[in-house]
């Protein structure tokens, strides 16, 4: 096919008419057009598309910003793929298998209670039980208790009240999370405990019960010598499970992985998943809460940049069914081609966007800095229109009288709109909802707080706490680890916090040895001599 005709089946691909040409190869040209259109039109061209970007933020909201209502009711929304109230299949599945692994988690740890439980009252029963049970079965047989035994009825008295209080201080605490694994220690501790106390019963039942013996004060002197194995049990308890983590000795690297925030903390000797624990703790203290809708702009710009990017074969068709052979690799060349076109073309357009990435920046730091001057203006002046009336004042003040939430209502209006868009500016309107601003309002003014004060807590984002519970209560995490969760941390250990938003990814390194030496220096080294010179103004 010469070049004239080659142009002109483009040109007909394309819904043109490129002038006339003989009849025979228009018919050529309309048999082959037909030929394609019943194919896909991917024949024809190869389009880069962007992949599916998350159901964070879609685009339309970001060009829609500005022809947006100004009803408050939209800003405070949840951004998800559906609408507020619509559940999809997968949701549900989702809710069910927390349920599933709540229902699971209630369970196990109903039954580390009552295990926990079970074994303290064997704990604090059996030396009671080892005086009780002479008087209940031979009491006839049983020596007179002298002045000395009587004081040791003081001894295990008390002994065991401290012993109570020292096992309520230690164990008897709310629990922080649920973790996958039991603790290593504790466990350890309480199979101690239970291996001790059923040693003293097979003594007891074989050397007193079985025999009947009539010494009542060894007796007594045998239930004291448990209870001191107790309290020294008990501080073996406090050493491992409360001194040994408190030396620093290794450094974790908590990195967020939508956004990069990294912070570090140094902790002791602790294990995988009591180390990712401290973690959480933490996280939810020191990172500013993550917003999801701040990561939409790089990925629609980079939809936008891959988009549209079409190349065209103009030279022919390829046959439908190509022979096997070794001279037939003219469609494998052509998608070759096409695909290098295509790279090439990608890598022209990534070149040239820098300009493009470094004005839209510009012109959103324009947009934030003329919103948040509006926002402070009008913050400003809504607090221009409260007074603090004074004890005095009150009584002869008439009736319009407002209390901090009153006054926080009457004076909300004016700075709605301008915060309204300064939030949507800055992609925080899913974080703060009209009736936690009002709380918040209703809050500095009872406190008699500046505008600045008020104006803190949406100027710069804060930790995750700071915000309503929905946003971390009972949020669920899991922890991913090559090593087992039990097992100790160790220089260049790597595990993953996975949430559903995000992950942390913490890695562990030791702190370093610091060699720490000594120089003394004199005091009455320092003398200290003035050298004067010919234009020297003394």
């Amino acid at each position: 096919m010469d070049t004239e005709s080659t142009y002109s089946g483009y040109s007909y691909y394309s819904g043109r008419s490129k002038g006339s040409h003989r009849h025979g190869e228009r018919t050529r040209d309309r048999d082959r057009h037909k030929s394609r259109n019943k194919d896909s039109r991917s024949e024809k061209s190869v389009t880069i598309n962007a992949p599916p970007a998350e159901p964070l933020l879609g685009d339309s909201t970001a060009r829609g910003e500005d022809t947006q209502d100004d009803n408050w009711g939209e800003t405070t929304t949840a951004v998800t793929g559906t609408s507020e109230h619509s559940l999809s299949q997968e949701d549900i599945v989702r809710i069910t298998k927390d349920l599933e692994d709540s229902v699971g988690l209630d369970c196990r740890r109903y039954l580390a209670l009552s295990l926990a439980a079970g074994l303290g009252l064997l704990v604090f029963l059996t030396p009671l039980a080892f005086l009780a049970l002479p008087h209940l079965l031979w009491p006839e047989k049983l020596q007179a208790c002298g002045t000395a035994c009587e004081g040791l009825f003081i001894s295990v008295a008390f002994k065991l009240l401290i012993l109570l209080l020292a096992v309520w201080a230690l164990f008897c605490r709310a629990p922080r999370a649920g973790l996958p694994r039991v603790f290593a220690f504790r466990a350890l501790l309480a199979v101690l405990v239970l291996l001790f106390v059923l040693s003293y019963w097979l003594f007891y039942g074989v050397r007193i019960l079985d025999s009947q013996d009539e010494n009542y004060q060894g007796i007594v002197q045998y239930a004291v010598s448990l209870v001191d194995a107790l309290l020294f049990i008990h501080y073996l308890a406090i050493v491992l499970l409360e001194l040994r983590q408190l030396q620093p000795c290794f450094t974790l690297c908590a990195t967020r992985s939508t956004d990069g925030e990294t912070r570090h903390y140094n902790l002791g000797q602790l294990s995988i998943q009591r180390a990712a624990l401290a973690v959480l703790e933490n996280y939810y203290r020191d990172f500013p809460i993550h917003n999801p809708s701040l990561l939409t702009a790089s990925k629609s710009r980079a939809a936008k940049h891959l988009a549209g990017l079409k190349v065209y074969n103009v030279d022919g068709e390829f046959p439908e069914a190509p022979a096997e052979g070794p001279g037939n690799n003219a469609p494998a060349g052509m998608a070759h081609s096409q695909s290098r076109a295509m790279i090439a073309a990608a890598a022209r357009r990534r070149d040239a966007s820098h300009n493009e990435l470094y004005y839209e920046e510009a012109e959103h730091e324009r947009r934030v800095r003329k919103r948040k001057a509006r926002l402070v203006v009008a913050v400003e002046e809504a607090f221009t229109h409260i007074k603090r009336m004074q004890e005095e004042e009150q009584k002869k003040a008439p009736g319009d009288v407002m209390d901090p939430r009153e006054a926080a209502q009457a004076i909300f209006p004016s700075m709605a709109r301008a915060l309204q868009k300064y939030l949507r500016t800055t992609k925080q309107q899913h974080c703060h909802s009209m009736e936690s601003i009002q709380k918040h309002l209703a809050f500095c003014v009872t406190n008699n707080m500046t505008p600045k004060a008020f104006l803190e807590s949406y100027l710069s984002a804060g930790p995750t706490l700071q915000y309503g519970r929905e946003r971390w209560l009972a949020r669920q995490w899991t922890l991913v680890s090559e090593a087992s969760v039990t097992s100790g941390l160790r220089e260049g250990s790597v595990f993953v916090l996975r949430s559903l938003d995000f992950s942390l990814v913490v890695s562990v390194k030791r702190l370093p040895f610091i060699q720490l030496g000594e120089e003394y220096v004199d005091p009455k080294s320092h003398k200290f001599v003035l050298r004067l010179q010919s234009e020297t103004s003394v």
